[in-house]
């Protein structure tokens, strides 16, 4: 019987905060190059974030970079006192929602984004169960949808989710409720088709 697989396992990121402003301060100060080292530490739950939002390698990769600029060009208005990944995340999702506005009706994900497996009956479930969740959580209206990509997918949070949408951490936890029920039966419906 094949393992059962957690599709909403979050990647596991250490919190990088006094890095972070470290690095912050360095590049304000005039060292450009410490900036590498938040593109370095973020790239890969940003391009993860983006990826899971558009659906397309191409674009998730642009509205990173993208992203990184505008961070980049406005690392002065950072407020200190603050977490500057979740200043920095805000930017790619206000960036991810511009790309994903503009590119309605949006394209399906590229079932070719799965992790090999050992068997080819395991890769070709494992891709059938991922196309589904992936299929289904492109169906959720945006407030649900970037909840469930920022908690499951990038590994954030309450707090941290709050923080970065803008809204208050019982929106998110309602917005979260809702969105699994919503998956939930959006998944229950295609298994019984």
């Amino acid at each position: 019987m094949p393992q059962a697989t957690n599709f909403f396992q979050p990647p596991v990121y250490v919190r990088n905060d006094a890095e972070d402003l470290a690095d912050v301060v360095r590049c304000l100060a005039g060292d450009h190059a410490a900036f590498q080292n938040l593109v370095d530490r973020y790239h890969r739950p940003f391009f993860t974030f983006a990826l899971r939002v558009l659906g397309n390698r191409e674009e998730a990769s642009d509205a990173v970079q993208t992203a990184f600029v505008k961070v980049y060009e406005n690392l002065g208005t950072f407020d200190q006192g603050r977490r500057f990944f979740s200043w920095a995340y805000r930017i790619l999702v206000n960036e991810s929602l511009n790309v994903r506005r503009a590119q309605w009706p949006s394209e399906p994900i590229d079932p070719n984004l799965v992790a090999d497996s050992s068997s080819p009956l395991e890769d070709v479930e494992r891709k059938e169960r991922r196309h589904q969740v992936q299929a289904a959580i492109l169906q959720l209206p945006v407030e649900y949808r970037d909840v469930i990509v920022l908690h499951y997918f990038s590994g954030l949070a309450y707090e941290e989710i709050s923080d970065t949408l803008g809204v208050p951490q019982k929106t998110v936890k309602s917005r979260l409720y809702t969105a699994r029920q919503r998956l939930a039966a959006a998944l229950l419906a295609e298994t019984t088709r």
